[in-house]
């Protein structure tokens, strides 16, 4: 089941029920202008109603990943006003910022594992996209940067909120303190990313294949995998217990779990059913 839109900023090819997005402006460093924000949260939201995919990889084209923030998505004076009253300046670029964080945070609220695959140059914003991803991979060249230090201004649409989650806090600050690289063999000591690749097409093949891995569980447990994690981040210990219970009293069900009794006593692999597609309220 494939019926995607096509995308100015990614090129999206679904194969056994994996999705990988390829940010597909090359000669830009892929720069993440205004189609890229527009498209994100669209992507994710045509992959999870309209495939079969049940994890997404991303991973881009070129010699870097992204170099983050496109400026010119700040000077068009339709979108933020730079004149005016104060006030109502400030409001604007308050809910200009929370649109820019929700294109972010679709890739945390989507069902399916996200996984992001680094080679080269990840910077600014890019590092705030990586960080809402599920898990990331690089490659020995990819380097990182909260680079909204160095130009005047303070990183705004995750890095700061979702960095000091996956690797030590005093690490972080010392990062957006100084904007400083930190490199493949940084972030992997300090983990971040979960394994380093010599080369991008070697990065791909084994990102794809742990995909494949996931895709390969029944859905339903994946996503229950997911939802604990995400709200287990940003809770106590007791309020994410009682939640899990309450998701296990009304998503459990035996069908999945017989299916790999059974699929295990076969020596097959099992067979799951995909979870209804996300849709808009009463569209068919």
């Amino acid at each position: 089941m494939s019926d995607l839109a096509n995308y100015e900023s990614f090129n999206i090819e679904v194969k056994e029920h994996v999705a990988h997005v390829q940010f597909s402006r090359p000669e830009a460093m892929n720069s993440m202008n205004k189609a890229f924000w527009l498209e994100l949260p669209r992507c994710v939201q045509d992959i999870e109603a309209n495939t079969n995919a049940r994890a997404i990889v991303i991973s881009s084209t070129g010699k870097h990943f992204s170099a983050g923030m496109d400026l010119a998505v700040f000077s068009d004076p339709k979108s933020v006003p730079m004149s005016g009253d104060p006030g109502r300046m400030a409001e604007n670029l308050r809910r200009v910022v929370l649109q820019l964080q929700d294109t972010l945070s679709s890739l945390e609220k989507v069902r399916l594992p996200v996984l992001a695959a680094i080679h080269g140059g990840c910077i600014g914003g890019a590092l705030d996209l990586v960080c809402a991803a599920d898990s990331r991979y690089c490659t020995k060249d990819a380097y990182f940067t909260i680079k909204e230090t160095e130009l005047g201004m303070t990183a705004d649409v995750g890095t700061l909120q979702r960095l000091p989650k996956l690797m030590p806090e005093g690490v972080v600050r010392e990062l957006a303190y100084t904007g400083r690289k930190f490199g493949a063999e940084e972030v992997q000591r300090l983990g971040f990313v979960n394994n380093v690749y010599d080369s991008q097409e070697e990065m791909i093949e084994a990102v794809l294949a742990i995909a494949a891995q996931i895709a390969a569980n029944s859905p339903l447990a994946v996503t229950g995998c997911k939802e604990m994690l995400n709200f287990s981040r940003d809770h106590s210990v007791e309020d994410s217990l009682k939640y899990m219970a309450t998701w296990q009293a009304g998503m459990f069900r035996p069908t999945d779990m017989m299916k790999a009794f059974q699929a295990k006593a076969q020596k097959q692999a099992p067979a799951y059913d995909d979870l209804f597609p996300v849709k808009d309220l009463f569209s068919n």
